[in-house]
């Protein structure tokens, strides 16, 4: 029980099972802290040319909607696809990126049309908390135990749970106040939201720090990088949701 606890993750690109059965054989590059750091800066460097493209053609361009959409649903694709065949991380993961990157210019760029310079708040606020909390880890003033492991995958499948009422809700023309409104409880509940999402990256942190110690193969790299960029996309539309909603109330 403490083991799979302790290799625990509520990132779903980053379970229990994925470092199981990928032990890298007798002889094999195996995968390091300092691997994953550099393929996690070239997917993101790879996603930022991406949503630098959308993001300049302005939101008057008619084929902004077009690239969000395939970026979108291109990306979930693909991240199921990274999810269930690891091995092909090296290969999907730039490509995750770049449909990511595709996205969130487009989304970006509906944001800013309506707060001009929301998004580079948004962009500053996720990667100083990046910063920050990978400060914070390697320093050991935050500490991924058992029970902090737990508390954030139960916090994680709530918010979850959460969207998909909401998400529910929508077809029939309704939807959940604290989700979607600028008042008090849904400010609220996005800074909540953006706590979990916060807290989601020193179990990404806690868990490529286990697959490196066991030795998993060179590929595992890039699959760590793949579930940093999932949870760093989820960071920075919550911190841009959030900060929509406080600009509303102004």
């Amino acid at each position: 029980m403490a083991n799979s606890i302790a290799m625990r993750s509520s990132n779903p690109a980053l379970t229990d099972a994925v470092f199981r059965d990928t032990r890298a054989g007798l002889g094999d590059e195996v995968m390091t802290i300092q691997g994953t750091v550099n393929k996690t800066g070239f997917a993101l460097l790879i996603l930022m040319v991406a949503a630098s493209y959308t993001w300049n053609l302005g939101v008057a361009d008619p084929r902004i909607p077009l690239f969000t959409m395939v970026g979108v649903f291109g990306g979930l694709l693909l991240a199921a696809v990274t999810i269930f065949k690891k091995e092909w991380a090296g290969t999907t993961t730039p490509m995750y990126a770049a449909l990511e990157g595709l996205a969130l210019g487009g989304i970006s760029v509906a944001f800013d049309a309506r707060f001009p310079g929301l998004v580079s708040q948004a962009v500053f606020l996720t990667f100083g908390t990046l910063g920050a909390l990978l400060l914070a880890y390697r320093s050991g003033l935050v500490r991924a135990t058992e029970n902090f492991k737990l508390g954030v995958f139960a916090a994680t499948g709530g918010i979850a749970l959460v969207y998909l009422i909401d998400l529910a809700m929508s077809w029939f023309g309704a939807g959940m106040p604290m989700v979607r409104s600028s008042g008090t409880a849904g400010i609220v509940f996005s800074v909540l939201v953006v706590g979990v999402a916060a807290l989601n990256l020193v179990l990404d942190f806690d868990f490529i720090e286990h697959g490196a110690e066991r030795g998993a193969p060179k590929y595992m790299e890039w699959y760590g990088a793949f579930g940093l960029l999932v949870t760093l996309v989820w960071l920075y539309l919550e911190i841009l949701r959030l900060l929509a909603k406080l600009q509303e109330r102004r």
